[in-house]
Formats: C-alpha cells, sequence, structure tokens
C-alpha cells in the first residue's frame, strides 16, 4: 500500500508490504524517481550489561541507483562516504531521544538509496523512511518525526528545494520535529539573520506537520503491536538513602568552581563510596544504584542553577568563558592559531597546495573536487583519556563537517584564489563545544596564512534547562551542562550573520520564542567573541607564506598552446626543469605555473611570454637567424612567428652578400617594420633595431 504526504508538487509517497518483509519494519520513500528503503530490526532479547540505548543506524549510496561503477580497484558498494556518514548521523540524532530510556534491546536502522533522481536529495526520505518504519515496527518509539529541506531562493522560502535550485539558495537546512515542535536543526547558510533562520524553520514545521499525519496514517494502517519495555524494579527507600548520602556533597562539589578533571575526580570518589554503601553482587542492584546516583546528579545540578541562576563553573548564564587567541605560532606552517576558551583548545593549521591537491569525491551524482576541506581531530589526551587511536569517528566527521560549512562561506570566490586549502584542528583540550573552537581557530588560522577571507567567523553553542514552565538558556556550555541539559545548539556566523547551525534536542521539543531568544543570546556571544579574535588578527595578512607554493597564472592564446608544450612536450619539459616549476595548461589558455620559489616562478613566465607573444610593429625583439637567402635573411622567434630582414635592411652600410653580415644560428636583434593585413607575412629591420639599442 502506498500512503502520501500532502504539501509539495512532487509528491512524497510511502510504500509498505511489498519488499524486505521479513525486517520489523519497512518502507520505499519515493519522491520523484529517487527511492529509498529503510528498514528497522530489533533483537529479541535484551543486551546484558549496558546502561545506554545499543542504536546503529547506517546510511549507504549505492551506485548503480544512479546508473554507475565505482571508480578505483574496488567496484563493490562497501565503506560509506563522508556523505553516507553525514547523513546517518541526521537520521541518528532526531529519533534517538524518542526510544523509552530504559530500552536495551538492540536496534538497527539502514537505510539504502535504490534509485537515485539527481533532482531530488535523499537523505530528508531517508530521516522521514527511518520514522515511518519504526513507526509500523513493533520497536517502542516516541514518535513519529518528519523531516524537511528548507531553502531561500531569491529572497523567498522554499520547502524541499531541487539540487539545482539549491545551488542559488543562501540557505541550506535540513529540520526534523514531531507534531508540536521540532527536535534537530543542520544546515548552512550565506549570513542569514537570527530572524529568517526562525522563519524558515517555523516554515519547515508545516511541511513537517503533513509527512508526521502521513506517517501516523501509516502507523494505523499497519502498525505493529508495540514490544512491552522492562521497567527496572524501582526501590524508593534505596532511593531515599542514596539521596541523603550524596545530594548535599554532589552540591558543595559543584558550587566549588573546580576545574573539569578536579570535579570530575571529586564525582568518581563519591560515586565509588555510594556503590560500596549500598550494592551488592547482584547486576540489578549495581544497576539501580548507578542509574539512582546518576538521576540524583543530574536533578542536584539542575535544581542548584535553577535557584542560583549561575552555572556549573560559577558564570551566570550568558557568561562567555576567558578567550586566549594567539596566531603564527607554528613558524614552518602556512597558516597556524591556538584558540583557547576556557577548558576547550583547538589548534588549527592551514596548508596551502596547487590544484592538483584538489580531493577528488566520488557521489551518486558522478565525481567532484574540493578545494577547501577541513579535518578535525578529537585526540584521547584531549580529555585526560587512554584509548588506541584509529580513524576518524562518526563525531569527528560531523565536527569537521560543520564547521567547514562555517567558513566555506567566506572563502574567496571561485576563480580568484587559486590554491587548494587544508584546514586542519587538533583538539588539544576539550570541556564543551571543540567544534565552535574548531570555527574561531580555523577563522583565524585562514587569516595567518594570508588567505583573502571576506571576514572572520565565530561560533558559540548553547544550551537549555527546561525545569517546570522554565527554559534557562546557557552561552558557550560545558561538557557537564552538554550532558545534563536538554539542548546543544551551535550557531557559527560572521558579525553581519549565521554561515552554520546544529541544533539537537533531548526533550520532546522547545517554542518558537524560546528558539528565537537562543539564537539572539547566540549572536550576543557570537559578536563578543568576535571582538576578542580581532585583537590577535582583524585581517587576512597581505601575503601568503614564505613557504607556501607560489602559483602565477597567466592566459594564452589558445592557438600557441602547442608552441609551450612543443613536439612530444619537449618544449615544457625544458621550461619546468631550468625553472623547477610545474605547469599546468588547460584549452581556454589558461597556465598555471607552481613553484615553491618566487623567481623560478617568474622566469617560468617570462620564457612562456617569450614563446606567445605576439609581434608588434615597431618593438624591438631577439631572434634567430635560420635561412640566408641572397635578398635578405629568415628570421624565427620564441613565439613561432618568423619573418624576413631585407638585404637592404641589414645595416646602415651597403651590404653585398647578406653572410657578410649573419649566419644561420645567429641571434639577432630586429625590429618589426611591417605586417602585411593580408598574407601575415612580417618585414624586420637590423639597422633600425641596432639604431634603437644605440640611443
Amino acid at each position: 500500500m502506498k500512503i502520501q504526504a500532502k504539501g509539495t508538487d512532487t509528491p512524497l509517497i510511502f510504500e509498505v508490504g511489498t519488499v524486505a518483509r521479513q525486517a520489523d519494519g519497512a518502507v520505499l520513500v519515493h519522491q520523484g524517481d529517487t527511492v529509498v528503503l529503510v528498514t528497522a530490526t530489533v533483537a529479541k532479547e535484551e543486551r546484558k550489561g549496558v546502561d545506554f540505548l545499543p542504536l546503529v543506524v547506517d546510511y549507504q549510496e549505492m551506485s548503480y541507483a544512479a546508473g554507475r561503477i565505482k571508480g578505483g580497484f574496488i567496484k563493490r558498494d562497501g565503506r560509506p562516504g563522508t556523505q553516507e556518514i553525514l547523513t546517518a548521523r541526521c537520521i541518528d540524532r532526531p529519533i534517538r531521544p524518542l526510544f523509552p530510556h530504559t530500552f536495551r534491546n538492540e536496534i538497527q536502522i539502514i537505510a539504502m538509496v535504490l534509485s537515485a533522481d539527481p533532482d531530488w536529495t535523499p537523505d530528508v526520505m531517508a530521516v522521514n523512511g527511518a520514522s515511518a518504519a519504526l513507526t509500523i515496527s513493533s520497536i517502542p518509539f516516541m514518535g513519529p518525526v518528519g523531516a524537511a529541506r528548507v531553502g531561500l531562493i531569491d529572497g523567498r522560502i522554499v520547502i524541499d528545494p531541487s539540487v539545482a535550485a539549491l545551488e542559488n539558495s543562501k540557505l541550506d537546512l535540513l529540520v526534523v520535529g514531531t507534531k508540536d515542535a521540532i527536535v534537530m536543526v543542520e544546515g548552512e547558510a550565506s549570513e542569514v539573520s537570527e530572524d529568517t533562520v526562525i522563519e524558515a524553520i517555523s516554515f519547515a514545521h508545516k511541511r513537517i506537520n503533513d509527512v508526521v499525519e502521513a506517517i501516523e496514517e501509516l502507523g494505523r494502517s499497519f502498525g505493529k503491536e508495540k514490544m512491552r519495555v522492562h521497567e527496572p524494579v524501582r526501590n524508593d527507600a534505596l532511593l531515599h538513602q542514596i539521596q541523603e548520602m550524596a545530594s548535599g556533597r554532589i552540591e558543595q562539589i559543584f558550587k566549588g568552581a573546580h576545574t573539569k578533571q578536579a570535579r570530575n575526580a571529586l564525582i568518581d570518589q563519591l560515586f565509588l563510596e555510594v556503590m560500596k554503601t549500598f550494592s551488592d553482587d547482584t547486576e540489578e542492584r549495581q544497576g539501580f544504584v548507578k542509574a539512582a546516583f546518576e538521576e540524583i546528579e543530574k536533578k542536584t545540578i539542575r535544581s542548584l542553577m535553577k535557584q542560583s541562576k549561575t552555572r556549573v563553573d560559577g558564570r551566570a548564564f550568558d557568561d562567555i568563558r576567558p578567550i586566549e587567541c594567539k596566531v603564527g605560532i607554528l613558524p614552518r606552517t602556512h597558516g597556524s592559531a591556538l584558540f583557547t576558551r576556557g577548558e576547550t583548545q583547538a589548534l588549527a593549521t592551514t596548508t596551502l597546495g596547487t590544484p592538483r591537491d584538489e580531493q577528488r569525491v566520488e557521489t551518486l551524482l558522478g565525481e567532484t573536487s574540493k578545494s577547501f576541506m577541513l579535518h578535525y581531530s578529537f585526540p584521547p589526551f584531549s580529555v585526560g583519556e587512554v584509548r588506541m587511536l584509529r580513524g576518524p569517528s562518526r563525531r569527528e566527521i560531523g565536527h569537521g563537517n560543520l564547521a567547514e560549512r562555517a567558513l566555506s562561506k567566506v572563502l574567496p570566490e571561485e576563480g580568484t584564489f587559486p590554491y587548494t586549502i587544508r584546514l586542519v584542528s587538533e583538539i588539544l583540550e576539550s570541556n564543551g563545544s571543540s567544534s565552535m573552537a574548531t570555527v574561531c581557530g580555523g577563522s583565524l588560522s585562514l587569516m595567518d596564512a594570508g588567505i583573502p577571507v571576506k571576514k572572520a567567523v565565530a561560533g558559540i553553542a548553547m544550551g537549555l534547562l527546561k525545569e517546570d514552565d522554565e527554559y534557562m538558556i546557557l552561552s558557550d556550555i560545558l561538557g557537564d551542562e552538554d550532558h545534563l541539559g536538554d539542548m546543544d545548539f551551535k550557531v557559527a556566523g560572521t558579525k553581519d550573520g549565521i554561515t552554520a547551525l546544529q541544533m539537537d534536542i533531548k526533550i520532546s521539543g522547545i517554542p518558537e520564542d524560546v528558539l528565537r531568544r537562543a539564537l539572539n543570546k547566540a549572536r550576543e556571544g557570537r559578536l563578543f567573541i568576535l571582538e576578542k579574535m580581532n585583537e590577535a588578527i582583524s585581517a587576512p595578512r597581505p601575503s601568503i607564506s614564505p613557504y607556501a607554493p607560489r602559483i602565477f597564472t597567466l592566459y594564452i592564446n589558445p592557438e600557441k598552446i602547442r608552441d609551450v608544450i612543443g613536439p612530444g612536450g619537449k618544449v615544457i619539459k625544458d621550461i619546468t626543469s631550468r625553472t623547477d616549476t610545474k605547469i599546468e595548461i588547460d584549452d581556454s589558455g589558461r597556465v598555471d605555473i607552481f613553484s615553491p620559489d618566487e623567481d623560478h616562478a617568474k622566469m617560468a613566465v617570462d620564457m612562456i611570454q617569450m614563446l606567445t607573444k605576439e609581434l608588434e610593429v615597431g618593438r624591438v625583439y631577439s631572434g634567430k637567424v635560420v635561412k640566408i637567402m641572397d635578398f635578405g635573411a629568415f628570421v624565427d622567434f620564441p613565439s613561432g612567428e618568423s619573418g624576413l630582414v631585407h638585404i637592404s635592411q641589414l645595416s646602415n652600410e651597403r651590404v653585398k652578400n647578406v653572410r657578410d653580415v649573419v649566419k644561420e644560428g645567429d641571434e639577432i636583434i630586429v625590429k618589426v617594420i611591417g605586417i602585411d593585413s593580408k598574407t601575415g607575412k612580417i618585414r624586420l629591420s637590423r639597422k633600425d633595431a641596432l639604431s634603437e639599442t644605440k640611443r
């Protein structure tokens, strides 16, 4: 059966009962010619010994969906690429808070793109498909949610714009919500105002309601009976005893305004005392005591913050931690910056490369390239932990992508800055919002590298506590406040507007007026951080690092390309060998010359200009005598052109024999005295050239 969501011109259709019928829930999602299969499967038995929801989300873009065979040696669809990981995170984040907090059965969501229409992005369909598959399954799910993409094109807010339309959009937001509230926002903008973002999210919510209604209808028609959730036996007397022992001491610890490490050590010590006092050898008892301690810790801290209107580290709700910015701290990198905010520290380095260093990216729509790459790294020492170094985690890829989006909006326009840029953020310390520290450090590093960015970019993470009917908004949240709070809202931008944002809600949603307050508070914090950054460096350096490769670009007549390359590449190989440069030429006549040494690059420029410069009447040139005739000498020039010096133009003296003055192979100077407009024949004079050089 198929059910269609109301709304857009191109219908969004959910189809059930035709494929993957052994999965607990399976839905085919159609929009245009894009088809996504999403399945939800659950383990029959509870996973023992875990205190978290064992949920795994995988998203796969099958190459056959676009009628393509993967490039490279391995043709099989396998390890997910960056875009697939980012989409899997966008599915995971909004649904994870909507499972019962005591549910411990393993859940797997798999989204597979089976057919790819280049006009419709499958990520929104995958989120909606996951919500639908969970809704009709036996898995306890407090949804459904719906997703919509919103753009801003020619000043008009557009729902689910096509891929082509998004290229001209000033806004690209993926919004996920329930019928009542927004639970996730992810996207980028071209310095868009806070009011416009709020309007776009509100507009998207109307579309989300249409999607949720269709999924609810699907659930009513095909939904299975939900599994029973095992609720642990509650021991109120034991809970009261733990609270009496722990609550006051937790309050004292957090009133002490300790550093993160000291605070964690004190809490860990108290937890061990509680476990020793109240737990026994049974797994159920240990689990209850641990859960009770965590519940008491959370309630105590939240209550303390509400009563005192102060934070875990003693700050007021809208205070920003102390900020320190340093640039140019690494002498041999092309650009570097160290951004420290409280106990969060990011080391950002910039490397400039040639167009050959661009990253080739294989997508469903074909192969593309990236000239700006941001890589975020979160080593274990940044939080005082010990673990094996592996490849980047999904979290690291997600944080890097958010920062890359934020900074990409201020980079030079395509074609005006010929370098490939790689920005690396090493998180050296972490206690909240390392991705936003990456944005700040990255902006400083780009300026230190001499990249002509349009403006500085800063980022800030906002938090939220909802106690009863009161919403408390926190600026520049700590790790503990992220863990204990109800929202993580990251906003990055310039002084003139937002360039990227990411919001995750841990409760059922937040009202629009609270979201507006959070965005306005984020703007205040962003402007404060930008002031601190400007004290370190307020504009890009006037030139790039002396250690960066020099790139010189010139344009030649396309008909002269063959002269620069030469037979079998002989000429261009000679130039690169003599000047120690790399040279790239395209069919339009654009020539890019790369060299770590500016003088060598300029030498190559001069040699190419000599080869391609067209002769002008009245100018003096150097050429080689290639042929002697009774009536004169033929001279060749590096540009490939040839001309005749008549015997009467060889010297001021009367010449009887041409060979008395010049011979084959001689390098002589000549002046162009005429070019026949019809035949192109060039007339040269040696005597006029000699007269000019004597002046």
